[in-house]
């Protein structure tokens, strides 16, 4: 399973947040299809943008409590001054997929940015 953890500015359009998911999956050599959900931290709970873009690819959102964002952050590949300085994870967008994905899963591609949003993929390694 395949999870899209997704950071933005505030206000970021569901168009710059389909482009920054589009390079990820460029990134990694796979299909928008191959997404399984899409996942976000609590500080980015209500932010249309997200919830846009979930309602129009009709995938599931998980908002990663601050709790979860913090276990999964040993394993995240970037480090962003402004994620640190907000929500405690050096990259909401790696810890917020990780968390999504599963104790065992691994970034695949680290935090892209494009157009004022973030997207990073990591896959579950557990057995379906």
């Amino acid at each position: 399973m395949i999870v899209a953890g997704l950071g933005c500015r505030k206000g970021t359009t569901q168009e710059d947040l389909l482009s920054a998911l589009d390079a990820a999956c460029m990134e990694a050599g796979i299909s928008r299809e191959s997404i399984a959900a899409l996942a976000t931290g609590e500080i980015k709970r209500e932010e249309p943008g997200i919830l846009q873009l979930a309602e129009k690819l009709g995938l599931p959102l998980h908002v990663v409590t601050d709790d979860a964002l913090l276990e999964a952050e040993p394993r995240t590949k970037t480090v962003s001054r402004h994620s640190l300085a907000k929500t405690l994870s050096s990259s909401l967008s790696e810890a917020a997929a990780l968390a999504a994905a599963g104790e065992t899963s691994e970034i695949i591609v680290p935090r892209l940015i494009s157009q004022g949003a973030t997207c990073a993929l990591a896959e579950s390694k557990e057995s379906p």
